[in-house]
């Protein structure tokens, strides 16, 4: 596939999966059964059901969870590169998927952070997602940490 192929799957998996109007079916679409996801505020996970249940927990912990891209996709060969903001406020179920802490159900916490993002698609497929993201600001805004 092209880079301009690539580029155009990396940004419809950033508008349905990590946009505001997420649509699960785009998992089992555009990500390949074993997709290797990770990102330094949660557990890895290997897999579309692995990132169903990731999806799934993180939006049920906060509903209005939304991120979005803040420059062009760069793209080279097989990689496309995502620079991104986003965040939600906790209002929903507990959530326990952070290196440190969990949080009640309805904490009212807000968090509102950036990363990079990195993906590899292959025929077709994202094999890899691999995320820097500013996880400290976000365990922060959320009271895991201690403010500085």
């Amino acid at each position: 596939m092209s880079v301009e192929e690539n580029k155009a799957i990396v940004g419809r998996w950033f508008t349905e999966f990590w946009g505001k109007d997420f649509n699960p079916a785009v998992i089992d679409e555009l990500a390949s059964p074993d997709i290797r996801f990770e990102y330094s505020l949660h557990a890895p996970c290997r897999g579309r059901e692995q990132v169903r249940e990731f999806a799934t927990k993180f939006r049920a912990a906060f509903p209005d969870l939304n991120f979005w891209g803040t420059a062009e996709l760069i793209g080279e060969g097989d990689y496309v590169v995502g620079q991104w903001e986003g965040g939600g406020t906790q209002t929903g179920d507990a959530f326990d998927d952070m290196p440190i802490g969990s949080l009640r159900a309805g904490t009212g916490k807000t968090m509102r952070f950036t990363g990079v993002t990195i993906l590899k698609v292959e025929n077709g497929q994202i094999t890899e997602e691999i995320g820097l993201d500013d996880g400290v600001t976000v365990l922060r805004q959320l009271d895991l940490i201690a403010q500085a």
